[in-house]
C-alpha cells in the first residue's frame, strides 16, 4: 500500500528518532519517580480505607453499647419508681 505524500511526511526520520531516544533516556528515571509517589498515594489511600473500615466497625459497636445502656437505664429508672 502505498503512502500519501501528508502520511510520508508524518514518518520519523532517523535523527529525529536518535533524539526521541536521548529524550526517553532522560524521562527515565523521572518516571520511577513519580511512580514511586504515585504507589506511596495509593498505599496511604488503602491503609486510610481500612483506617475508616475499622473505625466504623468501632462506631458501630459502640452504638450498640449506648443502646444497650439506654435499656439498662430505663429499667433501673422504673424499678425506682415502684420502691419509692
Amino acid at each position: 500500500m502505498p503512502l500519501t505524500p501528508e502520511q510520508f511526511n508524518k514518518l520519523v526520520t532517523k535523527e529525529e528518532f536518535n533524539e526521541l531516544k536521548k529524550d526517553f533516556k532522560k524521562m527515565d528515571g523521572k518516571i520511577d519517580q513519580i511512580l514511586t509517589v504515585v504507589d506511596g498515594i495509593a498505599t496511604k489511600h488503602k491503609d486510610f480505607q481500612t483506617e475508616m473500615a475499622s473505625n466504623q466497625g468501632a462506631h458501630d459497636r459502640m452504638q450498640k453499647t449506648a443502646a444497650n445502656h439506654e435499656i439498662i437505664i430505663k429499667k433501673l429508672e422504673k424499678l425506682e419508681v415502684k420502691t419509692v
